[in-house]
Parts: structure tokens; sequence; C-alpha cells
């Protein structure tokens, strides 16, 4: 994670499940010729809620072994409006949509709360991966469990 660039991360009730929240400052830079924030960009605003969820606070502690290799194999976005710069940061949570043997789901809905409007779903799948062995791994027993809080069909 960049410094000065994410806000401290929170987490949200919803039902029985729980998604992670994370406040992701907007900076002048992510804006691009058609003065809005790039499309490419919101990928950078779903790393960084990724990694606040998977490998910092909590997730150190009882996944470690996530931290040392988990590989993107896919993405998806879809965009609903357009972001403009702003000073207040955009929220974007993610949850766990799905969890297999040998990868998982997260999805993310990324928002504009002071306007209260989505700007953009998306969906990554990721694969556990033993560097040393340079190949995909299953998904641990602690892994499942720690996935399982955030799991929301």
């Amino acid at each position: 994670m960049q410094p000065g660039r994410t806000g401290p991360p929170t987490a949200s009730s919803l039902a029985a499940s729980v998604r992670f929240t994370f406040r992701c400052p907007v900076r002048w830079d992510d804006m691009d010729a058609f003065g809005h924030v790039n499309n490419v960009t919101f990928l950078t605003y779903m790393q960084e809620a990724r990694t606040g969820m998977l490998f910092a606070g909590e997730a150190a502690e009882h996944i470690p072994d996530l931290i040392k290799g988990v590989v993107v194999a896919r993405h998806e976005i879809d965009y609903r409006r357009p972001l403009e710069w702003r000073p207040d940061p955009i929220e974007v949570d993610v949850w766990a949509a799905q969890v297999k043997s040998s990868s998982f789901v997260l999805r993310y809905e990324i928002r504009d709360q002071l306007a209260n409007v989505v700007l953009a779903e998306a969906l990554t799948v990721l694969v556990p991966f033993d560097l040393d062995a340079g190949r995909p791994r299953r998904v641990s027993p602690s892994e499942r469990d720690f996935l399982s809080r955030y799991l929301e069909p």
C-alpha cells in the first residue's frame, strides 16, 4: 500500500455476514484527460481494499500463508458512474462471494457514500500460490474459516 493513499479500514455488519469497508482517498493524479478517474485506477482501489482485508490486522495473524503467495486469476468490473476528483474518500466494500478448494472470489462495491451512489461493482478470482514450488495450492482450512466470515451470496 502506498503511504498516505489509504484510510483506516472498518467492518460493517450485513445480516449474517460482514463486509470489509476500506476508505480510499481520490488523488489528483488518478484523473485522466477526460476529467474523471481513469478506469484502470479502479483496479488500484480494489487492490488496496483487498490488501487491507487479506494482509493486514487479523488476517496477518490468522492466514499468514496467504500473504506468502496469492495470484489474481481474473478481474471483472462494471462501471456504473464516473468519479471526479473530490477531497473526500470513497468507500470500497469487499466480501467473499465464493470459496472453492483452490480459489476464491471477492466481490467489491465501490461507492460515493456522500451521494449514496454506486460507482462500480467488481469481482476478483484469486488463487493461493506456493511461490517455492511455483504452482497453485489449495485453500487452507484457516483461510477458508477467515474468508467464511466475509461470505455473502
